[in-house]
């Protein structure tokens, strides 16, 4: 900081004063040699800088953790980035609060019974609808997220929360991962859902519609989960003046940073897209 300070012109002796420092305690710490460890130190803390400004300021030290060793190939402990972040003043977002909730009572139809665990894509998909507020109004938002690898293959966005809302972001998912029949497409009991064009659409593609409980946000909870994260690492980042500056923010989201960027601690540190292509080179060389 004094280094700062004095090569910005001002004096030693006033920076020293200013910040509590002994003047010849100054001098001392300048004329002992940086050590190797301490190089390294800084050098890992530049790093840890320059990935949490890539990840919109949104990553822990577990995610920066990650990012260095499955993606940069650097060999460093959870710990220590950790500490590194402390002294550098660098944070991620806070989680949600976690309430405690009554467990509900499971319907018929419900094909999911809170076991989301997939082993092959396009088995399970989980939709549902959240809002958000600009000056001009009200933005919903739509989506459509396979359980497997977490990854949002159909979404839609519009100034009204009806059925075609909801159809509008199944429709993008089945044009962009052409499912095999018997797949399931699990939702809330919300009208939208519940609504007949959207259970033909379902139906149509050789899908199997599964419905939660009524009122209970642990039968669909993966998806709760994702607009728990878009909430904090989005929406509640800012004001928001229109609905269209909302909606671009929404689709960079989901479509640049989470889909391809964002690594998910439930899919070990990977991104849905790397996740995938990784399962699906192992499929390969299974068969082979």
């Amino acid at each position: 900081m004094i280094d700062r300070l004095v090569d910005a012109g001002a004096p030693v002796d006033r920076c020293c004063r200013i910040l509590g420092v002994a003047r010849q305690n100054y001098y001392k710490h300048k004329r002992t040699p940086t050590t190797p460890r301490q190089l390294r130190r800084d050098w890992l803390t530049g790093l840890i800088r320059e990935v949490h400004v890539a990840s919109r300021g949104t990553y822990g030290y577990r995610r920066i953790h990650a990012e260095l060793t499955l993606g940069m190939g650097i060999r460093v402990c959870t710990r220590t980035v950790s500490v590194l972040m402390t002294q550098a003043g660098i944070h991620g977002l806070p989680g949600p609060i976690r309430i405690k909730r009554l467990r509900g009572i499971v319907t018929a139809d419900d094909l999911v019974n809170r076991k989301f665990h997939r082993l092959r894509p396009d088995e399970l998909w989980v939709t549902d609808i959240t809002q958000h507020r600009t000056r001009e109004g009200w933005v919903y938002c739509a989506a459509v997220l396979d359980a497997f690898s977490r990854r949002i293959v159909g979404w839609s966005i519009d100034s009204r929360q009806d059925s075609t809302l909801v159809v509008n972001a199944l429709d993008m998912a089945i044009r962009n991962r052409r499912p095999k029949p018997g797949g399931i497409v699990h939702a809330d009991h919300g009208t939208q859902f519940t609504s007949w064009v959207f259970g033909e659409r379902i139906r149509s593609a050789g899908l199997l519609p599964s419905f939660g409980t009524v009122g209970d946000g642990l039968d669909n909870a993966m998806m709760e989960s994702f607009w728990s994260s878009m909430q904090i690492e989005l929406l509640n980042r800012k004001r928001w003046k229109t609905r269209v500056e909302l909606a671009n923010a929404i689709f960079e989201f989901i479509e640049i940073f989470y889909n391809r960027q964002r690594r998910h601690s439930a899919l070990g540190y990977r991104t849905p897209i790397e996740y995938e292509l990784l399962s699906t080179q192992d499929t390969i060389h299974a068969a082979s």
